[in-house]
This record gives C-alpha cells, sequence and structure tokens, in this order.
C-alpha cells in the first residue's frame, strides 16, 4: 500500500514569555527516509516562536523542493468548543475559520515571545459571557475583573450566562477516563495549561497555511473527518493535523529533554503507521460518530489524530 506522506514534522509549541531553550521552550521532531529509504529521526530546538515558525518555514521549504508530501502535526488546539464562535458573535463562516482570524486579528507575539495571551482571553470572557467565565488561570499581576487567578466552580453550577460553554470538545471527551487526561481549552494558567499555547498557536499556523496557498491543507476542517487516499493528498505538499504527544509511550534517549522526546516519538509513530497502512484509517471519525458530531468536528471543533 502507497505511503500518504514522504516526511512527519511534530512541533511542540509553547505560550513562554522570554527566551528559553531546553524544557518547556519550541521542539520540532522529523521522521524522514534516507536514501535507502530508511526511516530516521531529527530533532530542533528554538528559543522563541519566531524562531521556531522560521525553522518549520525552512524544513517545510527543503522538504518541498524535493517535492515530499509532509504531514505537520502541532500539540495545541485547532478549534474550540461547539457554540464558541456564535457566543463570540462571529457570523462568517466556516467557523472555525472565522475563529482563527479573530485569534489571528487579537493576538500580539513579539519576537522576544512576550505576548498579550492573557489579555485575549480576557476579552473574549468579556464578550461570550461578560464574566471572569469560561476562560480561567492567570498569574496574580495578569489577574482582573475577567480572568481569575484560579477555576471558577464546575459548569452545572453556573446560573445564567456561560452555564451551557462546554468545558471540553468532543475530541478531548473521547479520551477522558482513560490512561490520559486532557485539559480544556479554557484553562491559561498552571500545569499542563494549553489554552495560551492554543491562543499563541493558531495564528502561526493560519501564516502557515497562507504561505503554502493550495499546496497546504488542514484536516479535518480543509479535507472532511473521513479517511483519506493518496488521491486526497497527491495535491499537497502539507497537511496539517492537531496532536497529542502524551498518546503515544516514550523511552528518552540519554540526555534528551521530554519534550524532544516526546516530538521525536510522535514523528516516528505516524510514519510507523503509514507504514502500515494504518494512517489513512485515523482520519476517519469513530464509527459510531453520528452526523451532528461530524458536522460540529468538521466546522467547528476539529479532532485529534489518532483519537
Amino acid at each position: 500500500m502507497a505511503r500518504l506522506f514522504d516526511a512527519y514534522v511534530i512541533a511542540d509549541w509553547t505560550a513562554a514569555e522570554g527566551k528559553k531553550l531546553g524544557e518547556n521552550s519550541v521542539w520540532i521532531g522529523v521522521a524522514k527516509r534516507d536514501v535507502r529509504f530508511r526511516l530516521y529521526t531529527e530533532t530542533h530546538n528554538a528559543a522563541t516562536r519566531a524562531e521556531g515558525e522560521a525553522l518549520l518555514t525552512s524544513i517545510l521549504a527543503d522538504h518541498r523542493k524535493r517535492g515530499d508530501r509532509v504531514l505537520v502535526g502541532f500539540d495545541f488546539s485547532l478549534g474550540y468548543p461547539v457554540g464558541t464562535a456564535e457566543r463570540l458573535g462571529l457570523k462568517d463562516t466556516p467557523i472555525w475559520s472565522a475563529m482563527w482570524k479573530f485569534v489571528a486579528s487579537n493576538v500580539v507575539d513579539k519576537a522576544d515571545n512576550t505576548n498579550n495571551r492573557y489579555q485575549v482571553a480576557a476579552k473574549m470572557n468579556r464578550l461570550m459571557t461578560d464574566q471572569a467565565w469560561p476562560f480561567w488561570g492567570a498569574p496574580a499581576k495578569q489577574a482582573q475583573r475577567w480572568l481569575t487567578t484560579t477555576k471558577p466552580p464546575p459548569h452545572e453550577e453556573r446560573a445564567g450566562s456561560g452555564a451551557d460553554i462546554p468545558e471540553y470538545r468532543a475530541t478531548e471527551l473521547a479520551i477522558k477516563g482513560g490512561r490520559l487526561q486532557p485539559k480544556s481549552n479554557w484553562q491559561m494558567h498552571g500545569a499542563g495549561a494549553v489554552g495560551g499555547q492554543t491562543l499563541v498557536g493558531i495564528p502561526m499556523v493560519r501564516r502557515l497555511l497562507e504561505s503554502l496557498g493550495p499546496a497546504g491543507a488542514v484536516w479535518p476542517f480543509g479535507t472532511g473527518w473521513r479517511a483519506l487516499e493518496a488521491a486526497d493528498v497527491e495535491p499537497l505538499n502539507v497537511l496539517v493535523a492537531e496532536v497529542w504527544p502524551s498518546m503515544w509511550p516514550t523511552t528518552p534517549t540519554e540526555g534528551e529533554f521530554k519534550d524532544q522526546t516526546q516530538v521525536r516519538t510522535t514523528a516516528m509513530a505516524f510514519a510507523e503507521m503509514d507504514d502500515k497502512g494504518d494512517l489513512a484509517k485515523a482520519f476517519a471519525p469513530p464509527k459510531t460518530a453520528t452526523p451532528e458530531l461530524v458536522e460540529q468536528v468538521e466546522q467547528e471543533e476539529g479532532w485529534i489524530l489518532g483519537v
């Protein structure tokens, strides 16, 4: 069976402020084949998101020159829980694209990694509920009327505006209760928080896809939530997907950072799935998915590849 991709690039992003290498910084893992078609991996580290974006662009340009098709996985959410865009008053369709445009137009992320993610979260709370909800979590100096340092009461205990906002997307609910416990998009601060990464990550992915034009697409928004065949990816240089590196068991080599191990392992996991012919099926919804769920995932929420 023909492989869908020639290379597999996994980016572990960060919302950190200030330049930083090593733990909790930007890591990019690549799995590709040598001249004898043997799989091998390499990892790259960047001190800022701007440097990481430039590095990613360079890696993809090299593969494009070779005519390679590349799967690019990002470790943050590419969509928000159903109803978010409507609460923000966004009218454009598709919904995911309107959300991306909104986030990109509000987030300021400077070359030195300073950014306004907490202010954007507070603004979104103000627009959605006029309360410090659904986004939560901030350092004390960033807390304000519309963003608290700690998590507000559970959804079911909330009355009025915002009581019906889902804490998780459908893809996270599909994982909950197993070995892994997903984090909510709404958590901005604290251990494992993904809210900040999502806010600073989405504008970068949007720029990347704009630069690729018709040679780039994002799954499942641009492809449909379905099994993909070689003909589906043939016209593309790059297919972007959301991934969760914690899904794959890791064995660090000596001197490796945790994030470094994860991007290397995840890139290799997708490469091996593709070799076995299993990756094509991973793009499809579970058999239990209803038409309503398929529409929700394709139009607004997205899905984690491999869930």
